[in-house]
This record gives C-alpha cells, sequence and structure tokens, in this order.
C-alpha cells in the first residue's frame, strides 16, 4: 500500500470524525446509528425509525425498556398496577420488553407473536367462565383492535341475543350465568311477586308478556282469566279454593264452608264428579242415597241411610257389627263368610235361622241321622277339625289303639250309630283263629296292643300251666284251630308221646311219676 493512500485515508478519516463532533448531538447520533441500524424496524415503529433515541439510550441497554413504557402508557398502567397480562404474568415479571417483542427484522414482521390456543386467558383481567371458554377469539377481539381494549360488559357481545331490548339494563349478570344464556339465577322473591309452586316452572314470557316487566297485574284472574272452568261466578280470588302447588290441589275445606267434610274416597274425587252443574248449583243434597242410588244393591230395601253400614273408605269396608247390632255373634269361621251366604234374601224381607242347619243342611253327611244340633260334635273354627265328640261318653268307649283309629275305619256311614261294636266286625280277617274261640276278642286280647294277652288260662281253663308249662308259646300245645277243650287233651302222653321213654309200658298219665317242672324230676317216692 502506498504512503500515499494511507495518507489520504487517514485525512478522510479526520475529517469525518471531526464532522461527527462538530456536528449538533442529536444528528450526530443519527449518522451514528445510521451507521450501526440493524435493520428496518416493524409497521408498528414506522414513525420512530428515524428517531433512535425514542427507543434506544446511548450505551445504556438497561434504559431502553423504560423508553417503550414511556410510549406505552396503558402497559405501563397493567405492570404498576399488577392488572392486565403484563402486570400477572409471571413469564413478563422483571424481563425487558425487548425479550419477547423483537424489532429490527423488517417492517412486515410480527413483534407482538404467540399462540392463541394455549394462551392463558386467566392471566388478563376477563377470566373465561363457562360457555365463554368455548368461543373462538376473533369473536371477541375482532379487528386491528387491541387485544386489551375488547369491552368486558355483556351487553357489548351480546347485544343481538338481548331478548329484553335493553329494559332490564345492562348487567346481563343480574340474572343470567356464564354456564348458559337459559340458565336463570334471578330471584323472583325480592319482588312483590314471590314465585311459589307451579309458578317457579313457569317461563318468564308466559307472564312478561312483549318484556314488560314493571306494572303487572298480581291477581290470579289476570293471568288465569281463561283457565276459570266457573266463569266468573266465584269471584277473581282464585287462591280461596285453588294453591300455586297446582291447579288441581285444592285448598277449599268442603267440610267448614259447606258441612259436609270429604273423608275417604270422597276426598280424592274432582268436583265435577259430584257437581255436575259449571256453577255447583243447586246445593246438592247429602243423603248417601243421593249419589249412590244406582249403586244400591240392596235396591232401597235397607233404607237410605247407606252410612248406618258402610264407610266411606271403600264401599265394602262395612262399619255394622253382626255381633252388637244382632242376636247371632260371628265367631270363627263365620267371620270370613260373605253377607248374602247367608242372608239369601233382603233383611227386610226375612232374617236366616240361627239354627246350623238352617245354613248347613247340605253340608250335614250324616243327613240329618245325629240330630240339628251340630254344635254338639262341631265347632265355628272349622267343619271337620277339632270335633267336640267325646267317643268316651257313647256305648263305645275308645280304649288303647282305638283311639288312633280314623272315625271313617269304622264308621262306613255318616250315621255313626249304625257302626257295629263287636271286635270280629272289623277284626274278622285278623283273627286267626278262625272263629273258633268266638266273635269276643276281648276275652284275651287288650285294645292296648294286639299282642297283649289278658287270656287266664287256669282260670279258663282245666287245665293250669304250672312249671315249664308256663314258658311255652300257645303254638306248642295249641295246634292251628285248636284252641277249644274239645279240640286238645289234657293228657300229658297227647304232647309228650314222643318223649316217653317207656313206650306206653305205663300209660298215659307221666304225671304219675313226673313233675311239670322237669322230666327228669321224679316224684316216685
Amino acid at each position: 500500500m502506498s504512503s500515499r493512500f494511507i495518507y489520504i485515508s487517514a485525512v478522510a478519516l479526520a475529517v469525518v470524525v471531526g464532522a461527527l463532533f462538530a456536528a449538533p448531538p442529536a444528528s450526530a447520533q443519527s449518522v451514528i446509528e445510521k451507521l450501526v441500524s440493524p435493520g428496518p424496524v416493524s409497521a408498528a415503529h414506522k414513525g420512530q425509525e428515524k428517531t433512535c433515541n425514542a427507543c434506544h439510550a446511548s450505551f445504556d441497554k438497561g434504559a431502553q425498556s423504560g423508553l417503550c413504557l414511556d410510549c406505552h402508557e396503558d402497559v405501563a398502567g397493567d405492570v404498576s398496577k399488577h392488572s392486565g397480562f403484563h402486570g400477572k404474568s409471571p413469564d413478563v415479571d422483571g424481563k425487558p420488553c425487548k425479550a419477547c417483542h423483537t424489532e429490527h427484522k423488517g417492517a412486515a414482521f410480527q413483534i407482538v407473536s404467540f399462540d392463541r390456543r394455549a394462551f392463558d386467558h386467566g392471566l388478563t383481567d376477563y377470566v373465561l367462565k363457562g360457555a365463554h371458554r368455548d368461543v373462538e377469539c376473533g369473536e371477541c377481539h375482532a379487528g386491528k383492535k387491541k387485544f386489551r381494549d375488547a369491552a368486558h360488559d355483556c351487553a357489548t357481545c351480546h347485544k343481538a341475543d338481548e331478548p329484553h331490548k335493553g329494559r332490564l339494563g345492562d348487567d346481563c349478570q343480574s340474572c343470567h350465568r356464564e354456564t348458559d344464556w337459559k340458565e336463570i339465577s334471578y330471584d323472583h322473591s325480592k319482588t312483590d311477586f314471590p314465585l311459589v309452586g307451579e309458578h317457579r316452572g313457569a317461563k318468564c314470557r308466559a307472564c312478561h308478556v312483549e318484556e314488560v316487566y314493571d306494572g303487572l297485574p298480581s291477581l290470579c284472574i289476570d293471568c288465569h282469566k281463561e283457565d276459570d272452568v266457573h266463569k266468573g261466578a266465584f269471584g277473581t280470588d282464585c287462591e280461596t279454593c285453588h294453591q300455586p302447588a297446582g291447579w288441581g290441589a285444592i285448598a277449599f275445606d268442603h267440610g267448614r264452608r259447606t258441612g259436609f267434610s270429604l273423608t275417604g274416597k270422597h276426598a280424592p274425587l274432582a268436583c265435577k264428579t259430584c257437581h255436575t252443574q259449571t256453577l255447583f248449583e243447586p246445593k246438592l243434597k247429602q243423603g248417601c242415597v243421593s249419589c249412590h242410588r244406582s249403586d244400591d244393591v240392596h235396591e232401597g230395601r235397607n233404607g237410605p241411610d247407606c252410612a248406618s253400614c258402610h264407610r266411606t273408605s271403600s264401599w265394602t269396608a262395612s262399619r255394622f257389627n253382626h255381633d252388637r247390632d244382632t242376636t247371632f255373634a260371628l265367631m270363627g269361621a263365620h267371620r270370613r263368610v260373605d253377607c248374602k251366604s247367608c242372608h239369601l234374601k233382603p233383611v227386610t224381607v226375612a232374617l236366616p235361622g240361627k239354627e246350623c242347619v238352617d245354613c248347613h243342611q247340605s253340608d250335614d253327611p250324616h243327613k240329618g241321622a245325629q240330630g240339628e244340633d251340630c254344635a254338639s260334635c262341631h265347632n265355628v273354627t272349622s267343619w271337620v277339625e277339632n270335633t267336640q265328640f267325646d267317643h268316651d261318653l257313647s256305648r263305645f268307649p275308645l280304649l288303647g289303639r282305638h283311639k288312633d283309629v280314623k272315625c271313617a275305619a269304622c264308621h262306613k256311614s255318616k250315621v255313626f250309630s249304625d257302626a257295629p261294636m263287636a271286635c270280629r266286625s272289623c277284626h274278622a280277617d285278623e283273627d286267626k283263629h278262625g272263629g273258633a274261640l268266638g266273635a269276643d276278642c276281648g276275652l284275651c286280647h287288650s285294645p292296648a296292643k294286639w299282642s297283649h294277652w289278658l287270656f287266664d288260662h287256669e282260670r279258663q281253663t282245666t287245665f293250669a300251666l304250672t312249671g315249664s308249662h308256663k314258658g311255652l308259646i300257645c303254638s306248642t300245645c295249641h295246634k292251628p284251630n285248636g284252641w277249644s277243650a274239645g279240640d286238645q287233651s289234657s293228657e300229658c302222653v297227647a304232647c309228650h308221646r314222643v318223649d316217653d321213654k317207656h313206650r306206653g309200658q305205663y300209660g298215659g298219665d307221666c304225671g304219675r311219676c313226673h313233675t311239670t317242672q322237669s322230666f327228669d324230676s321224679v316224684k316216685m317216692n
């Protein structure tokens, strides 16, 4: 490089530096900044592009955020008051503005850039609740308007949805909720007309026609004139009879106002069931028969005072006390019998008899053979159970096993008295003697058990059982059908011929030498 070039360059540099320091400060800074500018600013800051010191302080980066807030006074207010996004967000607190808002990237560069879907609206002065959470950002933040300038009042956004046409003011929240526009929280009890009963479910417009809320009439008839089935005949004070709980809920005290208390089945009846005339005139008669003539199964034979027997709780529930009001008390199974089972004719025509046979003649299995006093054997609890007949008082007391035998086993007919009393009449097929010992089984057998003997061999025969004879069973000596005295010999040889070692040499009377104790016992002297 030539010395001449170096010289010329040095002179030029000196001239420039001198000019810079000789020039006024503003222009000197402008020249420097022009030499060191990183690039064009965004369109939002285009007006400040030639005035660098509006945003930059020479050699002091820390002062830059203060200069930003000098222009952006609304943001400065948020930061100082800890309100709005810049005053609440922990991502902003203590950070310089340029950490989020980068400049000198060109006029088209967006220095305000954030993810709208991920943005936490709770860091602003308007927290999104209820249905607001689902609203798109652009519905509230429209055009080039600042986000912070979006209105917070309901009416600004919901003016088109507002059916009251502004008559109720701008404070929609006094009645509506953010969860649902139609969910009303208005407390009507704070008005002169608290909503009770069915009024609670009525839609506002049902009473507030054409959005009129002040000066509405409060009488029932003002709204319910078309519902008045009485056509005004009972006046305009519907509450005298009706209740807000329901149009059909009647508060009318029928007993106090008319002298006819509604009890039992009368209570739930619709008025028009009895009062067929619209005006409830003429006044109805209070006698039962005036309404129940067609229900009277007695066809008037028992008089018009149905209440003497029937109750209002049920037509079939009778208050008639048969025990008290008649001379025939109903006991046992009689209590469950339907009236007309006995009263075949009206009581004014004929009363049924009081004797058992008057009703039970067709039930009498004895066909009258036992007389007409059924109660002598039967009781009112059951026709067949717990009979009171004492067989021991009859000609044939029941002894032993006879007590366990069913009546029908001996009494083949219901006459009963025709049953035979001889043992053989019932036990002929059980008689192992084949009738050889007669028909009186009781001479030998006990009614306690067939095998219990009553026969006394010494008293009832001429052959006393002594010695070894006592332990023998009858069939040892008595062959089948050989029980009578003529059928059985009393000589020893009749049974002991096979035992006779003498082979008949000493005759048939073994007892001359032997005893009944043992064959080996000899009494010979």
